[in-house]
């Protein structure tokens, strides 16, 4: 195969030329190239965003059924990524993970994947009805933080259920740690199953020789990745990568065409083209040049008194290394929770955290940020640090209970729903899928028994002023159970 030229766009010169032509429009969207366009919405952002707003004109290829601007951008992409086979995701990396799912996994087929897993994940198994069988990740006690599967947890897991169709794995973790995936991986091609990826953090990580390996390196079979998370993609921005002789690439193909839109918006689609294109010709350099001050201003703030940072120093179950560009800070010695020092961040000194979870802030640091970014942080963090500290924030979580799979997920998510009281709910199925942060971890999924451990757990949550998320109202008075 002849190389690839990497200084090419051809997506984003097919829609510029194209947006640049005159025509008279008798096509969707409804607004024909801005001149419906409500003039103040347009007087702020401009004509040509929306003179670009085109539907799949012959001249910029079909997403489905994809043999020229965009084939040849998902080539580029493939190329520089080190995949056999790329697609754009303008459903973001959700798509990606269902679809993932959907061309791996059946009704009724099981598949392996630790409990931290994003929701897409969750919405995945509920769409193939598939059965989750769930690791139990590695927990950092001192952090309430979930890290990464044990290999002894997924070998035990491969010969206790080695009818599985498939492994779902996370590299890396929301707050930037990374196992050890090629050992895992290796077990699971042992077993003849196909890996799955979600690598919505990981995009950068081919960029610099000392961030961690990505996935695709490592034998992973499908990679899913979020450029616009740590790369210069537009918000709704993804790529789905395959590789290896495990999964057939046109049903990945046809499973994406199932759950993307069939007007995909060829402005986020030409923003995946010039990520790859950045990342390509400038991208070592900058992320060269991220790792250099990112690195500075982690030493500076690991000097403020009372301020922890999360590092892996040593390699341990879960947690061979840190991404370093994501910064997570925790405060508890200051007698403040993460979410109390995200309002003050944010209220007096005009910086947003990614995550505010009860214990600690994390922060995405990207080839969009320059180091008078970190610089502000650093000096805003100076002067919130106490003089004297107070009594620190105090959080103890119980373990977290075991759960019992009574119906499929998609059963529990179709089935006619009730809502009841939260002491009526035990022992009921649950029609919800319920997360607590902290700890990040699915306490229930549709389809599982409700428990008075979890009910327990998740009040032990709520009181300590954590959140919940898909609790039919804010307070945990009733739940969604299987009618």
């Amino acid at each position: 195969m002849a190389s690839l030229d990497q200084q090419d766009l051809p997506l984003v010169k097919a829609l510029k030329n194209l947006a640049q032509r005159p025509d008279t429009p008798f096509y969707a969207p409804g607004h024909k190239r801005g001149q419906g366009i409500a003039p103040a919405f347009k007087q702020w952002l401009g004509p040509a965003l929306f003179q670009a707003d085109l539907p799949e004109l012959p001249e910029l290829d079909n997403l489905f059924a994809p043999s020229g601007a965009i084939a040849k951008a998902q080539e580029l992409a493939a190329d520089l990524w080190g995949a056999e086979r790329t697609w754009f995701s303008v459903n973001g990396s959700t798509a990606g993970i269902v679809a993932a799912i959907l061309a791996t996994c059946g009704d009724g087929d099981k598949i392996l994947l630790p409990r931290n897993v994003h929701q897409a994940a969750i919405a995945g198994i509920i769409h193939a009805g598939a059965v989750p069988i769930f690791l139990e990740p590695e927990i950092n006690p001192d952090w309430d933080l979930a890290l990464g599967i044990r290999p002894e947890t997924l070998c035990q897991a491969l010969q206790k259920h080695d009818d599985a169709k498939a492994v779902f794995l996370l590299h890396p973790t929301y707050h930037g740690v990374v196992g050890d995936l090629q050992k895992l991986v290796e077990l699971s091609h042992g077993a003849k199953l196909p890996v799955i990826v979600d690598e919505a953090h990981g995009g950068h990580f081919p960029f610099h020789p000392l961030l961690p390996r990505p996935a695709l390196e490592l034998g992973a079979d499908i990679v899913v990745q979020s450029t616009h998370k740590m790369l210069g993609a537009l918000s709704q921005c993804a790529m789905v990568h395959s590789q290896g002789n495990l999964i057939n690439p046109q049903r990945i193909s046809q499973c994406l065409q199932l759950i993307q839109s069939t007007s995909p918006n060829y402005v986020l689609l030409a923003s995946l083209d010039s990520a790859r294109h950045q990342m390509a010709n400038v991208g070592r350099e900058m992320m060269a040049e991220v790792w250099e001050f990112t690195l500075h201003y982690r030493q500076k703030l690991e000097q403020i008194p009372g301020l922890n940072l999360l590092a892996v120093t040593q390699s341990g179950p879960g947690a061979l290394a840190l991404d370093p560009t994501r910064i997570t800070i925790d405060v508890t010695q200051w007698g403040m929770s993460g979410f109390e020092l995200d309002d003050c961040l944010r209220e007096k000194f005009q910086i947003t955290a990614e995550l505010p979870t009860l214990r600690q802030l994390s922060f995405i640091v990207s080839i969009g940020n320059q180091a008078q970014d970190l610089a502000r942080l650093l000096e805003a963090l100076i002067r919130l640090a106490p003089t004297n500290f107070q009594q620190p924030f105090q959080l103890t979580l119980p373990a977290l209970p075991s759960t019992i799979l009574a119906m499929t997920p998609r059963r529990a998510a179709y089935a006619a729903q009730k809502l009841v009281p939260v002491n009526e709910a035990i022992g009921q199925i649950s029609a919800s899928l319920l997360c607590p942060y902290p700890p990040g971890i699915p306490v229930l999924i549709p389809g599982e028994i409700i428990t008075p451990e979890a009910i327990a757990f998740l009040t032990k949550v709520l009181s300590l002023g954590g959140t919940i998320s898909g609790l039919a109202n804010e307070e945990l008075t009733h739940l969604a159970v299987v009618n």
